[in-house]
């Protein structure tokens, strides 16, 4: 029993003593917290550092007196550049130059000329059609065609059935059927009405600014 007791005793005194290095433990924590916390709240020391520090980095950007460059600062106006190993610049953007200069006038070039082509090609359509509508017109049609633009070309008088008969030396009602056949074959002549009785005849304004007469009677020839 005495063994035992001492035990228990033994066990309390340990017990007790780790009570107590704990209870220190704690206060050397809250000393520790209780002193950061202070330093924080009162940073005296630490903007003296700070304030030393930028006042000396302020002194050296504007005295650099101490500090020289070793090696010579390159040309702000030279003609070359380091990026292409010394290269004259001006060298490259004048071949770039020339290059899109020359590309814009041959594009330029190459569509006037397909604009020319266009253009011929639509004339030579053109007048393979005003040839073939003409070439199917019988003598008689023609000299009726070619009488009507010949007296609007000369005189500034309203032409009718009448004044082409007088001038072929045929009917009037002859007249009125040859302007009939020519129009059912695509000859663009326009009739007008005056005064609801009297027709007058006039070619195309249209035709005529695509050809004159005598290109009309050379492609008929072909």
């Amino acid at each position: 029993m005495d063994m035992i007791k001492e035990a228990f005793s033994k066990i309390k005194e340990d017990i007790q003593s780790l009570k107590n290095e704990i209870l220190q433990l704690k206060l050397q924590i809250s000393q520790q917290t209780d002193k950061q916390t202070y330093n924080q709240t009162n940073p005296t020391d630490i903007p003296t550092q700070i304030s030393q520090q930028t006042d000396k980095q302020t002194y050296n950007q504007t005295n650099p007196t101490d500090i020289l460059p070793v090696e010579h600062l390159y040309n702000q106006n030279s003609n070359s550049s380091t990026g292409n190993k010394g290269v004259p610049t001006n060298q490259q953007t004048n071949k770039l130059t020339n290059r899109q200069t020359y590309n814009i006038i041959q594009n330029t070039t190459n569509s006037e000329f397909k604009q020319a082509n266009d253009i011929l090609a639509s004339l030579d359509n053109l007048k393979k059609g005003i040839r073939l509508k003409f070439k199917r017109l019988t003598t008689q049609e023609m000299l009726v065609f070619s009488t009507l633009y010949a007296l609007e070309e000369q005189n500034n008088i309203e032409i009718t059935y009448r004044t082409l008969a007088g001038q072929i030396g045929l009917s009037e009602s002859s007249m009125r059927d040859y302007t009939n056949k020519l129009i059912k074959k695509g000859i663009p002549i326009e009739k007008i009405r005056k005064n609801n009785k009297t027709i007058v005849l006039k070619i195309s304004q249209t035709l005529k600014n695509i050809a004159t007469l005598a290109t009309i009677q050379t492609l008929r020839e072909i």
